[in-house]
This record gives structure tokens, C-alpha cells and sequence, in this order.
């Protein structure tokens, strides 16, 4: 019953994390119409500011409880990438074809990796002490990492906030709006513009915030992203891009079928995701909760 328990909380462990991240880029489809293939690097450079601001806060002597302020630091500098990204390189090819689009968030998304190996270096970054700031976990006779627990209250709250923020406040109502009928909105006086750039910063703010609350766990290495952008498409095909539902549907599904498959039959793991995926495209094009 106990190793039953802690399968579990992994695979909410591993949903609350890939939730941040298919949520961004959902979020980023349903109102630019966009599909961001860069989303996955500004995962990963939310973990390695994120290991880089821990091991900064060490080296100057910060008490360590602070360290869990770091995690929506990083997030922040992520979302401002995004302010900068969107006007000066997205907004000019939305009223071009999608292949365009692909291309330049493609491009993009090899120039972030780069940009990663040069002002990071090669080697994995590690935060390990934020990690050690919450004590273990006894359940029956085995031990569960605190911080496990932590991530997945944390992937519990940014689930609930962004649906209050889409579906309770005028700021989403905006937002649906524009996802809706982008020129009707702005006929009627919105500032269009201004709703994609916040749109698209809450969408890296999701990417960076998974990627800052999975390095204590996991190191920040180069190429973690295209990992994360790959399991991402799975869970938004799964659930359907651009629903909020279908990304927290799908993060779960892919996550419990992962660490089944990690458990299982580890040597077919990634070819269950990928069918999977396959199947709920023949019966459902458009995902679980998706439209057309």
C-alpha cells in the first residue's frame, strides 16, 4: 500500500510540472492562435535561473527557507523574456501562414539553447537546497521527499488561480474575447496587442515557474527543454490545444502513464505516450476537450 501511495504522488508530482508547462503553451494557442515551439527552452531557462539565483543566495549566506522565494523569481524573469519575445519577433508573422510561424519559434527556440550554453556552460546546475529546506516524509516504512509534496500544492494553486484568472476576472474575460474574434475585439476598442503580450508573458511565467520548482529534483541540464516541449504537445494533443481542462486532463493522463511505464516496462515507456496520443487523435482529432 505504501509503494502503491508513493507512485501516486509521483505521478502528481510529475502532472503538477507538466501541467505548468502544456497550461502556457494552451493558453498561448487559445488566444494568439499560435503553436510555440520555443516553449520548451523557456522551461528550461526558468530552471537554470532558478539554480543559478540558489546558488547565488548560498553563496551570500541567505537563510535557507528563503530559497523558496527563488521559484517565482525566476518565473518572473521568464515572463519578461516573453514581454520582450513577443512584440519585436512573434507579432509580426501572426497574419502569415503557420509554417512561418513553426519556422520562427523553431529558430527561436535553437537560439535560447544556445544562448543557455553560453551564459551557463555545459555542465548541469543543481538546487539541491531548496530541496533540503523541507523535511521528508514517513509513509509506512518508506521515506518521501517534503519538497514532492510542495510541487504538487504548487501545481494545485497555479491550476485554480489560472482558471479564476481566466473565468472570474475581466482581465479573462478579455482574454476569451480575443481568442474569440480577434478584430471584432478591436473594433470594439480593445488594445489587442497589450492582451497577447500579457497573455503570452502568463504563458512563459507557467513554463518558467515548472521549470524553477523542478530543479531542486532534477539539474538543469541542456536539451531538458526539448524533452519538456515534446511531453508537453503529448498532453495538449491528449487534452486539446488551447483548453485549459484538456491540459490538466492530459498532464494527468500522461503522467500516470509514464510513471506506470517507468515502474512496468521502462523499455516502452515513451512508445505508450506516443500511442496513446495516436489513439485519441483517430477518435477525437481535436483532443479530449478540444475544438475545432
Amino acid at each position: 500500500m505504501s509503494i502503491l501511495l508513493v507512485q501516486l504522488l509521483n505521478s502528481l508530482f510529475y502532472a503538477s510540472v507538466l501541467f505548468l508547462i502544456a497550461a502556457g503553451l494552451s493558453l498561448i494557442f487559445g488566444v494568439m492562435r499560435i503553436v510555440n515551439l520555443a516553449h520548451g527552452s523557456l522551461f528550461a531557462i526558468g530552471a537554470y535561473i532558478g539554480a543559478w539565483l540558489v546558488g547565488r543566495a548560498v553563496g551570500f549566506g541567505v537563510p535557507v527557507i528563503w530559497l523558496l522565494l527563488v521559484m517565482p523569481v525566476a518565473a518572473l524573469a521568464v515572463a519578461l523574456v516573453g514581454v520582450v519575445i513577443e512584440p519585436l519577433l512573434l507579432r509580426p508573422f501572426y497574419r502569415r501562414a503557420e509554417e512561418y510561424q513553426l519556422l520562427v519559434t523553431f529558430g527561436l527556440l535553437l537560439i535560447l539553447e544556445d544562448l543557455m550554453r553560453l551564459v551557463w556552460g555545459a555542465l548541469p546546475l543543481t538546487a539541491d537546497a531548496v530541496m533540503d529546506t523541507i523535511p521528508v516524509v514517513h509513509i509506512g516504512g518508506l521515506v518521501y521527499p517534503g519538497y514532492n509534496i510542495l510541487v504538487i500544492a504548487i501545481g494545485i494553486a497555479a491550476a485554480v488561480a489560472l482558471w479564476l484568472l481566466i473565468y472570474e476576472t475581466k482581465f479573462g474575460v478579455l482574454l476569451r474575447a480575443t481568442s474569440q474574434d480577434r478584430r471584432m475585439a478591436s473594433a470594439l476598442g480593445l488594445n489587442v496587442g497589450l492582451v497577447y503580450v500579457a497573455a503570452f508573458a502568463i504563458g512563459c511565467f507557467m513554463a518558467g515557474l515548472g521549470g524553477a520548482i523542478v530543479v531542486p529534483s532534477h539539474a538543469a541540464v541542456l536539451g531538458m527543454g526539448i524533452e519538456a516541449l515534446v511531453l508537453a504537445f503529448v498532453v495538449v494533443v491528449v487534452g486539446g490545444l488551447g483548453s485549459l481542462k484538456g491540459a490538466l486532463v492530459g498532464a494527468l493522463i500522461v503522467s500516470f502513464v509514464r510513471t506506470a511505464g517507468i515502474q512496468f516496462f521502462p523499455e516502452v515507456e515513451l512508445a505508450v505516450l506516443y500511442l496513446i496520443a495516436a489513439v485519441v487523435l483517430i477518435a477525437r482529432p481535436t483532443g479530449l476537450f478540444g475544438t475545432a
